[in-house]
């Protein structure tokens, strides 16, 4: 990756545990906030990755958005899989999803606070918030957990 800046702690997810990562350039976004079907409508269009960061137990119980990419940021390694996931997403900005957006506006201000950008929150998560109805009750496709881990890219499984 040859430009790589220098090392940093970042804080990442609700257990807030720190971890070392490279810092790197990440393109900026307009706007940090979408509801769901803002996000539904950009991952059609192809300008958007999501990344559902909710628990395996979660994903089982509701199903995962159709082409939503399920990585819990629960699971060990995730900070490698979040970085690889806005790599592999290009130009495109990387939405994060949880239950109800807490845990996602909770990492969206971690990664800003350590300097990156390129994430936006989705605030009304799967099941709906003050913020929205939620992807669930906004009749957004949804897809077994299974189907959901098995379209992960390689790079990401």
């Amino acid at each position: 990756m040859g430009n790589c800046k220098p090392y940093r702690p970042v804080t990442l997810g609700a257990h807030m545990t720190v971890l070392t990562v490279a810092a790197s350039p990440l393109l900026a976004q307009s706007r940090s906030v979408w509801s769901a079907e803002n996000a539904f409508d950009a991952l059609l269009s192809d300008t958007a990755r999501i990344i559902d960061v909710r628990t395996h137990k979660e994903w089982q119980e509701t199903g995962v958005g159709a082409g939503v990419w399920p990585i819990s940021m629960h699971a060990s390694g995730f900070p490698d899989r979040l970085f690889r996931a806005k790599e592999l997403s290009g130009d495109r900005t990387v939405g994060l999803i949880c239950a109800t957006g807490g845990r996602s506006a909770s990492l969206l201000r971690a990664l800003r606070q350590a300097g990156y950008s390129g994430y936006a929150d989705i605030s009304e998560g799967m099941l709906g918030s003050g913020e929205g109805p939620g992807w669930i009750a906004s009749n957004l496709p949804t897809v077994p957990v299974d189907v959901a881990l098995n379209g992960l890219p390689p790079a990401l499984a």
